[in-house]
């Protein structure tokens, strides 16, 4: 069970998604999502930082085939879900970092 954060409304998948506005408060296409509780999951593992940073890809497939060639460290298979395309790579320091295409149209 992820415990209560005050004042972020915390999922049961242990994160939080902050929907984009624009500048009128309306909304826009996108969020960013926090992971509130890393400690209970090893969605960050292999790292051994208390953080991600995902950032979002027009053309997964092709980046981390790019990413491969150039000798980068890709730590798993891409992955499929109803959320999109996810794929991970190590960063130079060994932090995790998640690359994300989402739906089409979205």
């Amino acid at each position: 069970m992820v415990p209560a954060a005050p004042g972020i409304d915390v999922q049961a998948w242990g994160g939080a998604a902050f929907d984009w506005t624009d500048a009128q408060g309306g909304p826009v296409a996108g969020s960013t999502t926090w992971l509130i509780d890393p400690q209970e999951s090893d969605h960050l593992a292999p790292s051994g930082a208390a953080f991600m940073v995902n950032y979002r890809v027009e053309d997964l497939r092709g980046l981390i085939t790019v990413l491969r060639d150039e000798g980068c460290d890709v730590v798993d298979a891409i992955h499929k879900s109803e959320y999109g395309l996810f794929a991970w790579v190590m960063d130079p320091e060994g932090n995790k970092v998640e690359l994300w295409q989402p739906p089409a149209g979205q």
